[in-house]
């Protein structure tokens, strides 16, 4: 397998390179943020271990710009921050797992491993459905441009139909996902969230996108294109 390390301390790259191709790896190494995007876009790779404070172009716009391109590459932040809003910039911007520098070989090598287990998906920083846009991020949510306010169980219940667009949910789906599984109360409560997502997603807009199948459950309709 093929690895990318982008690292700009020249000690820990070589450190990191020799230690993954002593365990098979093929590996190749840049040294900056603008290196990395170039290797990343001119090859295929496995993974790419991604650091953080990068020179040129940092580590959250390398993976950003990965993720705008459409790249699906798995990505390991290394960061020396520890911090919980750093940790969470770089899930949001697209990577799929982070380690706190300084850390052990051993443990950076089983979370590559549980990447690669898991093996390219597409999971888009946005969720977009015709002119329906959901940042899962900012939690902003914007129409034909327009930007609608939602409140938080809303949003859940949006994200959950986009997410599985043109595909039928019921409402045992969305009580488990969008409430919990424990949930106890009247089951009802999800036609009352859907028929409020109606009067401020759709109905504004002129649409019925979000569409009740009569004993089956909920959709999001596709818009044809």
């Amino acid at each position: 397998m093929r690895i990318l390390v982008v690292e700009d301390e020249k000690r820990l790259a070589a450190s990191l390179q020799a230690g993954l191709q002593a365990e098979g790896f093929a590996v190749d190494t840049a040294h900056d943020g603008e290196e990395g995007l170039w290797y990343a876009r001119e090859h295929d790779y496995d993974a790419i271990l991604l650091d953080l404070m990068l020179p040129r172009v940092n580590g959250y716009e390398v993976c950003a710009t990965l993720r705008a391109e459409e790249n699906w590459t798995p990505i390991l932040m290394l960061t020396a921050r520890a911090g919980e809003s750093d940790q969470v910039e770089a899930l949001d911007t697209g990577a799929d797992d982070y380690v706190t520098k300084p850390f052990s070989f051993q443990v950076l090598l089983a979370r590559l491993r549980s990447l690669l287990r898991r093996g390219v998906r597409e999971r888009p920083t946005l969720l977009t459905v015709g002119d329906l846009v959901l940042d899962p991020a900012t939690r902003m949510v914007t129409r034909n441009g327009t930007e609608l306010s939602l409140t938080s169980r809303e949003h859940s219940l949006l994200e959950f139909l986009m997410r599985r667009d043109g595909q039928v949910v019921t409402k045992s789906d969305i009580l488990a996902n969008v409430w919990d599984y424990a949930f106890e109360g009247d089951p009802n409560i999800v036609e009352v969230y859907v028929g409020r997502l109606r009067r401020k997603v759709d109905r504004p807009f002129g649409r019925s996108d979000i569409e009740t199948l009569r004993g089956s459950g909920y959709r999001l309709r596709v818009p044809d294109a």
